[in-house]
């Protein structure tokens, strides 16, 4: 879920077809493809086949009557949200692209930061644009269709039709974590970066999935929410310390996300309990696969589980990266002590060389690999 490189200007085109051409063009040609179904909307022959993959499907609003008034459309789930999830896949990836090409290559040029820190500083920085939006955008939901005020409609109204905001929340969610598989090949990832980016969208993605699948949409929307704010501010905190020099920033910033982050597992963890132990039960039925009716007690434990171990399982992940980060203001001290030690074997001078070059802006590492060419070629 990091973001992709920029383009590099070379004077050597890459082949056509080939790897180099396909990263550094890959927007273009999947806002080409994209185009294709927009364009079939224009032909009146394939505008039905074209109007699959563009629209959301499956509305499910009654006819009105002459001089009733008009309703909100309503909508539920089926096979045709898969062709919409596609669409919006590929305008994703291409919505990626740009606002990493126009925005933040731009702000990363201006900072000149090391390889390590550019890469987390890409990777917080798109995860930041697609929380704040989804948590706006959910906001937006809870507040239209009540959720809040009116709590007890996430669990009266089971299995509830889905509003069209709703519905295409959801494709929405579906289609980003979709993309961040590709966009590993896309950002030319190293292979200790993809595990646990892969972990990360696939995790997104199946809980996005049992919620839409199992209708829980409308308690999924308002964890979503949840979720998504305390991790904005987390990687906001982040980008703080790796942009700002001055420690008293950075740790305000902290000193304001970490509390957040830690009341939003904990109200997490509350409102799927309430919603799957006091709420559902309460209206439970037989399954019903054809109504998408599944308030029977073995999926609203089963989810109530999964959500509780994903809970404490971020929390634990959290209080391993703090003890890491005090750990890590006294490393500077260790560091000098080995620092005294010469190396004994020639390899673990280029090993230091290049780990001493992953600290320094990008200017300054192609310097000093000119500057050691240079003095390896005169000592020849």
């Amino acid at each position: 879920m990091a973001a992709i490189k920029g383009r590099k200007s070379t004077n050597k085109n890459p082949p056509i077809f080939s790897h180099e051409f396909v990263i550094q063009n890959h927007a273009d040609i999947v806002s080409c493809v994209a185009m294709v179904f927009v364009v079939g909307l224009m032909v009146q022959v394939t505008s039905p086949l074209a109007y699959t993959f563009i629209a959301v499907h499956h509305n499910v609003s009654n006819s009105l009557t002459p001089g009733e008034a008009p309703l909100p459309e309503k909508y539920t789930t089926g096979w045709k949200d898969a062709c919409a999830v596609f669409f919006y896949f590929l305008i994703t990836i291409v919505m990626h692209a740009v606002i990493q090409e126009y925005i933040f290559d731009k702000i990363t040029k201006r900072l000149h930061l090391s390889k390590i820190r550019l890469s987390k500083f890409n990777e917080s920085s798109q995860l930041i644009v697609f929380y704040l939006s989804s948590a706006i955008w959910g906001l937006d939901i809870i507040i239209r269709d009540n959720l809040l005020i009116n709590i007890t409609s996430l669990w009266d109204d089971y299995p509830a039709l889905l509003s069209f905001s709703l519905k295409l929340f959801f494709i929405g969610q579906f289609a980003y974590w979709l993309h961040c598989y590709p966009e590993l090949y896309f950002q030319r990832a190293k292979k200790e970066e993809i595990f646990p980016r892969v972990t990360q969208a696939t995790v997104g993605l199946l809980f996005t999935l049992a919620a839409y699948f199992f209708n829980f949409q409308q308690v999924g929307v308002v964890l979503l929410v949840l979720h998504y704010i305390g991790d904005a501010l987390q990687h906001s905190a982040r980008i703080i310390e790796f942009t700002d020099r001055s420690e008293n920033t950075a740790r305000l910033a902290f000193l304001i996300a970490n509390p957040v982050y830690i009341l939003v597992r904990i109200i997490s963890i509350g409102l799927a309990t309430l919603v799957f132990v006091y709420g559902l039960p309460q209206t439970e039925t037989s399954l019903d696969y054809a109504a998408g009716n599944f308030n029977i007690s073995t999926v609203r434990y089963a989810a109530l589980a999964a959500i509780v171990l994903f809970q404490f399982d971020l929390l634990f992940r959290f209080a391993k990266e703090q003890i890491k980060r005090k750990q890590d203001v006294n490393a500077p001290v260790v560091s000098k002590t080995k620092s005294k030690q010469k190396p004994k074997k020639k390899e673990g001078t280029k090993k230091s060389t290049q780990s001493e070059d992953d600290d320094l802006p990008e200017v300054d590492q192609a310097t000093n690999k000119n500057l050691r060419s240079r003095t390896a070629g005169k000592a020849k």
